[in-house]
């Protein structure tokens, strides 16, 4: 990594809010929301200070919740998730977004490339399909969707054919479980960038710990009551993975080298921020020409996601250039 290129870390900067071109910031009008997703009324309470919310601790109504915002804030009419699969904030999502449009814009004279000739490969895209939904309306991006999981991909196409999008999100299917991109990335692919939301946990067993931990912030624990996997629901393969994390980022790091010429910039969420430094040293070892480390906060929620590319800026200019 060049000396003049070292990346920033989210431990020397302040807490950032959210993106300031995030839709999500401030409270949210539901009479607006539930005037387009009906549905979403019977979910609202009245929270500890008076406000309407909803029961995050419930799946359900994080469901039912995600539809409306998805509707009122990216145009999405029709979206569901099968029962017990991952269902993610949208505010977050977006923020990752945000990030990587920026990050494109450094390349592009300060400009964010919108438009149909930009690609995204969103691994990992899951029977949500968050970020091509979000990602097409907010910049008009094309967007392949990778999965493992057939019944994920299934229900993701079922929401991009009924919304109309196919032309704009195509979906693939990961055979091989070790691989990320070996698999994925045909021989005529290029693209601008490479989106991930690992999987978090190293086993189903942390993963319940996770959930019970979050139903105690949430005030929510109750030992008569049988809590999901997880508030916002979710699948082995979307919470948890062998080595957890940190191996994931690891192996999407080290299989990402030989994708250097087709993937002008990689990216993956780091939910935890100890995974930092070793996921910086591998790079490093990879020989990459740059990397961005950006902080990402929702709430009491401290994120960042990691990006980097194997280009210098010149060739990252031309890539541009081919691209328009």
């Amino acid at each position: 990594m060049p000396s003049n290129q070292k990346p920033h870390s989210p431990s020397a900067a302040p807490a950032p809010a959210l993106h300031p071109r995030n839709r999500h910031s401030g409270r949210y009008d539901f009479t607006a929301l539930i005037a387009g997703c009906p549905a979403l009324a019977e979910f609202v309470v009245i929270n500890p200070y008076g406000k309407q919310s909803i029961d995050f601790a419930d799946p359900a109504a994080v469901r039912v919740f995600n539809r409306a915002l998805l509707k009122q804030f990216y145009g999405i009419e029709h979206w569901d998730i099968p029962p017990g699969y991952l269902c993610p904030p949208v505010p977050g999502r977006a923020d990752y977004l945000h990030g990587v449009a920026d990050l494109l814009a450094g390349d592009n004279e300060g400009t964010i490339p919108r438009g149909t000739a930009v690609r995204v490969l969103d691994v990992g895209t899951g029977a949500n399909c968050i970020y091509p939904l979000i990602g097409l309306p907010e910049y008009g991006w094309r967007f392949v969707g990778s999965d493992i999981d057939a019944v994920a991909l299934a229900a993701a196409e079922t929401v991009v054919k009924a919304n109309g999008l196919e032309k704009s999100i195509g979906l693939r299917r990961q055979t091989d479980p070790r691989k990320v991109f070996e698999g994925i990335v045909r021989e005529t692919d290029r693209f601008d960038v490479s989106l991930c939301n690992p999987p978090f946990h190293a086993s189903a067993q942390e993963a319940t710990q996770g959930s019970q931990r979050k139903w105690r912030n949430l005030g929510k624990l109750d030992p008569k009551r049988k809590l999901p996997v997880l508030n916002f629901g979710g699948q082995a393969a979307e919470l948890w993975c062998e080595g957890g994390e940190a191996a994931f980022i690891a192996r999407l790091a080290q299989e990402s080298q030989a994708f250097a010429g087709q993937v002008c910039w990689f990216s993956t969420l780091v939910s935890k921020g100890g995974n930092v430094p070793p996921l910086l040293a591998r790079l490093k070892r990879l020989g990459v020409e740059r990397v961005d480390v950006q902080p990402m906060a929702q709430g009491q929620k401290q994120s960042r996601f990691v990006a980097w590319t194997y280009l210098d800026r010149e060739s990252r200019s031309a890539w541009r250039q081919r691209r328009d």
